[in-house]
């Protein structure tokens, strides 16, 4: 978490639910997966914040996306490790682990141990349906502002 950042109240809100489209209830109620090069962040390259679209909760960034060939927004690390919870899932006649946001209680989608090994080896496979993009220009409007460090940490690099 950025240093000096309020803890918002993030949750699950029964109204925000109840706004969802279809696609974004299936995936992140009912955990679904959304098909693979038809949904909105799997080629996105702008830079900026992916939050919970339930929640709001922040969940990853464009600087630790990759384009790992499989149709889905992939990242490597989630922005902030208390926002993700990681559990067993045994569906689909396979051993997987299931990514969860933590207030949200959103299904994203799985991690996999196959990602860039430079950055740390993991592929963060996530529905794009399950997530909201927030563009770094508008960070501050939208009441992520902390997070506008870092990608100054990153301009400066």
């Amino acid at each position: 978490m950025p240093p000096g950042k309020y803890m918002p109240n993030y949750h699950k809100d029964p109204e925000v639910v109840s706004r969802l489209s279809r696609e974004q209830y299936e995936v992140t109620q009912r955990s679904a997966t959304e098909r693979p090069f038809q949904n909105a962040f799997w080629d996105h390259k702008q830079p900026g914040l992916y939050v919970d679209v339930v929640s709001g909760e922040p969940l990853f960034t464009s600087l630790d996306k990759f384009d790992s060939g499989c149709g889905w927004p992939s990242f490597t690390k989630p922005v902030e490790t208390e926002n993700i919870v990681e559990r067993r899932d045994t569906s689909h006649a396979m051993i997987r682990t299931e990514v969860r946001s933590h207030f949200g209680d959103s299904h994203l989608g799985h991690v996999f141990p196959d990602g860039p090994p430079e950055a740390g080896g993991l592929r963060y496979c996530i529905n794009s349906a399950s997530l909201r993009f927030i563009p770094v220009d508008q960070l501050e409007s939208e009441g992520y502002g902390s997070y506008r460090q870092v990608f100054q940490n990153e301009e400066k690099e």
